[in-house]
């Protein structure tokens, strides 16, 4: 790990900060915040709702990251408590509350994979939940809260106005929750929030409530929402449009290789520390060639151990409807097999774990998303026989997903 740079110049500090960044409110503050000469505190609040993270989560964490190594101590604050009331951000409707229990079990798998980014010493990393003090906070407190911000200006939030122009019921609780967001702000004395751009107007609310606390108004940064594969939709695991942060280096390249052509300079500027000129220069290329660069700049980051040669090798044998020699082997126990010796495809895929149940086998063989030995494989109700599984067949999902069969010794 590299050492962190103290008392790097103001200008080339904005300029390493400002990349990728949608909105800056203000960079006047900040550029006065670092005058200062003390160590800035970055604020980054996450809600812990899914256990594992993706490079859309990894676009701010690298932001954190940049002031990390220019001597800043972030703030990684979990909302445990906020997890439980339920955010609607970028939704048409609430999102489900989860409870205290289930919140903090998801933060310590998000934490884990926070390392993979972040710095992890204590002198630029704090890790904070704001249980800490909202779980304190009486009914009085509450109310004090809510009189310091008027409905006025929360139903100003984007998908507020929508729902309420679409008929769609607000929860007293929701409205709530940008007043809770934003007093986690005053009780870390932030300096610096950071966000995604659907945060903007939370991360704009702490900002007003620091002031009414007599506090100096944090510096707000946003990044932009990444992209997922298909293109369109922002990157979420719900839509299978992700890359996980600790998927294995050969499925992280496959991946990557698949990033629509337009979202190139996107996923260069947010996720790899390429200069802009490099990255226009690639760009300007061969689209191959820029999706292998992109590959291996971002693999190597999460998997700096990683045989990229391999990696690329395996890629190239799939693209050409190869079968890779190192892949996982299932064995198929004696038992599994019935009077006619052979066992249901449906059951292959489910013990592969390559579906959560038959049911999703059964859908995955209709969609033609199976594949025996490289050819579709698309009846529900087909076996393998005990001579088939005994010569190594190779069961396939999706284009990057294998597991080679094996009888019982």
């Amino acid at each position: 790990m590299s050492e962190i740079r103290r008392n790097v110049p103001i200008d080339e500090q904005l300029q390493i900060l400002r990349r990728g960044v949608v909105d800056l409110v203000s960079e006047d503050d900040l550029r006065r915040k670092i005058e200062k000469g003390a160590p800035l505190r970055v604020k980054l609040g996450a809600d812990p709702t899914r256990p594992d993270l993706h490079l859309g989560h990894a676009v701010i964490l690298r932001k954190m990251r940049q002031f990390q190594d220019l001597g800043h101590k972030v703030i990684m604050l979990i909302g445990d408590f906020t997890a439980t009331i339920g955010d609607p951000t970028g939704k048409s409707k609430t999102r489900p509350p989860l409870s205290l229990q289930e919140a903090q079990a998801n933060a310590q798998s998000y934490l884990e994979q926070c390392r993979l980014i972040l710095r992890q010493e204590s002198e630029v990393l704090e890790i904070r939940y704001n249980s800490e003090w909202l779980e304190k906070m009486g009914y009085a407190d509450i109310i004090r809260l809510a009189a310091r911000y008027t409905v006025a200006r929360i139903l100003e939030r984007d998908d507020f106005t929508k729902r309420l122009q679409g008929g769609v019921p607000i929860a007293m609780h929701e409205l709530l929750y940008p007043l809770t967001q934003g007093y986690d702000s005053v009780a870390l004395n932030a300096d610096v929030e950071l966000g995604g751009t659907d945060q903007l107007f939370n991360n704009l609310v702490g900002r007003a409530l620091q002031r009414d606390y007599d506090q100096e108004a944090q510096v707000v940064m946003t990044l932009p929402l990444l992209v997922g594969l298909d293109g369109v939709e922002k990157m979420s695991k719900s839509l299978d449009n992700y890359i996980g942060l600790t998927d294995e280096p050969h499925v992280m390249f496959a991946k990557l290789m698949k990033v629509p052509d337009p979202l190139l300079e996107n996923y260069f500027t947010l996720l790899t520390d390429l200069s802009t000129d490099k990255i226009a220069e690639v760009v300007a290329g061969h689209p191959v060639e820029a999706h292998r660069l992109l590959a291996r700049e971002v693999v190597r980051s999460f998997h700096p151990d990683a045989d990229l040669d391999a990696a690329e090798e395996r890629f190239r044998s799939v693209a050409k409807g190869g079968i890779p020699d190192n892949i996982p082997e299932l064995v198929v126990p004696e038992s599994e097999f019935g009077e006619s010796g052979s066992v249901g495809m449906v059951k292959l895929v489910v013990l592969a774990g390559l579906e959560p149940s038959n049911g999703a086998a059964r859908k995955l063989m209709q969609n033609r998303g199976l594949k025996l030995n490289g050819e579709a494989f698309t009846d529900p109700h087909g076996t393998l026989t005990r001579e088939q599984i005994a010569a190594g067949a190779v069961i396939q999902k999706g284009k990057d997903k294998f597991v080679r069969l094996k009888l019982e010794a």
